[in-house]
């Protein structure tokens, strides 16, 4: 089987899951992109395939962005 690789990654000011060259999805938040790119990389588990997540750390920038109402 093959490798399956997901990554979170910022979108304006939003955040998509990277998979196979494209981005999907537009999630408000990295904790919701990534519960997305779980259940995804689950599917691709069961179906025999290597599965990698990365997500990225937190920047100075993201925290004054979740303070925002």
């Amino acid at each position: 089987m093959g490798l399956a690789q997901y990554a979170i990654v910022p979108i304006r000011d939003q955040w998509g899951v990277l998979h196979d060259g494209a981005v999907n999805g537009e999630y408000a938040t990295k904790e919701s992109a990534f519960e997305s790119a779980v259940a995804a990389a689950s599917l691709a588990i069961r179906q025999g395939h290597e599965v990698h997540v990365s997500v990225p750390a937190r920047e100075h920038g993201e925290a004054a962005m979740q303070a925002k109402p």
